[in-house]
């Protein structure tokens, strides 16, 4: 059974999020404030967390920095904060996803279900399975990035997306595309979240910031990974 971690100081939303994953066969845990969710990450596992922003004790922009810096596993921001600020600096942070309230206890279901089967597939891939391309090497098998022989750390969703572009070279895919195929569901006229992931991406795996080698944008169009 999947396991998911709710960090939300509202007990009463976090209940019914709790009461619908279980509904959908879901193992829920939940914390009421930063710290106690913090302290349940490093000592129990999980498949994947839901992370309210504004917490007592630890905020939730804190906590997000240190699941991506020490664990591979889906992170969706539930948060009250509708600017696109909050959203670009969680997703640049390593967030996969970014859901405002109110919303429907059904979307979150989906994006869960989604997030958790996305993650399942890309880690599914074949031993010693790997991608070169000049300096770049894309090790699918034990999800591991390397510019020049030096690993570079990319959070689930950069990793998703990456792999994807260069399992598919040439391609030129839209931004609503990409969100599709990587997210696992319709872009929703957003393409913020793609744009911010490329973006990190591009810092960590590009070595001239003025000429792309590797995810070359087409204007218009979308990306394309250059074989």
């Amino acid at each position: 059974m999947k396991r998911v971690l709710i960090i939300e100081d509202d007990k009463s939303i976090s209940e019914l999020q709790k009461d619908f994953l279980e509904m959908s066969g879901y193992e829920v845990v939940c914390a009421f404030d930063g710290q106690t969710g913090f302290s349940l990450l490093q000592n129990q596992d999980f498949d994947l967390v839901i992370l309210d922003l504004m917490l007592p004790e630890k905020d939730g922009f804190e906590i997000l920095k240190e699941i991506v810096d020490t664990k591979q596993i889906p992170v969706l921001i539930v948060s009250a904060r509708s600017e696109e600020t909050y959203k670009i600096k969680g997703l640049n942070l390593g967030a996969d996803d970014y859901i405002t309230k109110p919303f429907s206890m059904g979307e979150l279901v989906a994006r869960v279900n989604n997030h958790i089967k996305k993650y399942e597939k890309f880690n599914a891939k074949p031993k010693n399975d790997s991608i070169t391309v000049g300096a770049l090497s894309i090790d699918k098998q034990d999800r591991r990035v390397f510019v020049s022989g030096k690993e570079v750390f990319l959070p689930q969703k950069e990793f998703d997306l990456l792999l994807f572009l260069a399992e598919h070279p040439n391609r030129v895919f839209s931004k609503e595309t990409l969100f599709e195929k990587v997210w696992g569901y319709d872009a929703l006229s957003d393409a913020t979240t793609v744009t911010v992931h490329i973006a990190r991406i591009r810092e960590k795996i590009e070595q001239d910031s003025e000429k792309y080698q590797y995810i070359e944008t087409v204007w218009g169009a979308g990306y394309r990974f250059r074989m």
